[in-house]
């Protein structure tokens, strides 16, 4: 019986208290933890699905709360791949999740291999792809290739939480108009090709405009950014997976720290893409929303009508 089936017969037959103890043969899922809610919504859904936590936090990224969450919790420096790896071994994880922010830019530290101390496994890794690029889908699977290389496989996290993926139709209490509407398809085209390029994931546009895309800096820096070039205000951000996504990392992610920059920066409507787009605390999102006026829909193949 795989992982997952296991889960959807644990959470049919046991109870769904938090506070329940594993039962010693307790299967075991691991996972790397980024920064953000979205670890802490998968080791709460993990737990109440009877599965044994083995939580690998990266250092200064993964939040303090998983340690009362999780069965074991190890924290890693981001560039020791080797003692992740044996770090799972240990714990008896043979499948893992990865869910979580981790800052991309910290590669171009100054000083990275004193600041970021490499471990052999990661120096190895690092060399033997050394004339591949550096885009995120290509640095992520090639991590996913080396933990295989020890007999572990990734899965999506999504497969144990897919509720946190959003539902088509607009969430709040605005609707964007008919001319913000012409600017989510336009920016949906722009979207999915920086996608396919997997340059970033979300675009801001106004009067047919693309004000500013998203690369290494992620979504906050682009709203940022879009707000300093868009005085007016009025905006509209379209936010999409990538036409070639792979679910087991890297899914759009959009929480109320994302509806607080766009009110920040002047935007008037968020667009993303329905059933391939996780709303973290998704009520908390809405109703800080509709304070502030910001319309959010959620749309396939970008139409809105």
């Amino acid at each position: 019986m795989s992982l997952l089936q296991h889960n959807r017969a644990e959470t049919r037959r046991t109870p769904r208290s938090d506070d329940r103890r594993l039962p010693p043969d307790a299967p075991t899922i691991g996972l790397l933890a980024g920064s953000g809610r979205f670890p802490i919504l998968f080791a709460e859904a993990a737990r109440r699905q009877g599965l044994a936590v083995a939580c690998v936090g990266i250092q200064y990224e993964a939040s303090d709360e998983l340690k009362s969450l999780c069965t074991t919790f190890d924290t890693v420096g981001v560039a020791r791949m080797g003692r992740m790896i044996r770090t799972f071994r240990r714990r008896g994880a043979k499948q893992i999740v990865m869910a979580g922010k981790v800052t991309k830019n910290v590669i171009y530290t100054p000083w990275r291999v004193v600041q970021l101390c490499p471990d052999l496994r990661t120096i190895q890794w690092w060399h033997r792809r050394s004339r591949v690029d550096n885009r995120d889908d290509s640095l992520l699977l090639s991590v996913i290739a080396e933990f295989e290389r020890d007999g572990m496989t990734f899965a999506s996290a999504l497969d144990y939480c897919p509720e946190l993926l959003v539902k088509d139709g607009i969430l709040t209490r605005s609707a964007p108009t008919d001319a913000e509407r012409r600017d989510i398809e336009f920016g949906w085209v722009m979207a999915k090709e920086m996608g396919r390029l997997d340059v970033g994931q979300s675009v801001a546009v106004k009067e047919k405009a693309t004000l500013a895309i998203e690369a290494i800096e992620g979504t906050d820096r682009c709203i940022e950014r879009a707000g300093q070039l868009c005085r007016a205000g009025g905006w509209t951000l379209v936010k999409v997976a990538k036409p070639q996504q792979d679910m087991r990392f890297d899914v759009p992610t959009i929480g109320t720290t994302t509806i607080e920059n766009l009110r920040k920066a002047g935007a008037r409507v968020l667009a993303v893409e329905a059933g391939r787009t996780i709303v973290i605390d998704e009520p908390e999102v809405v109703a800080l929303a509709d304070r502030y006026g910001i319309a959010i829909i959620a749309v396939r193949d970008g139409f809105t009508a």
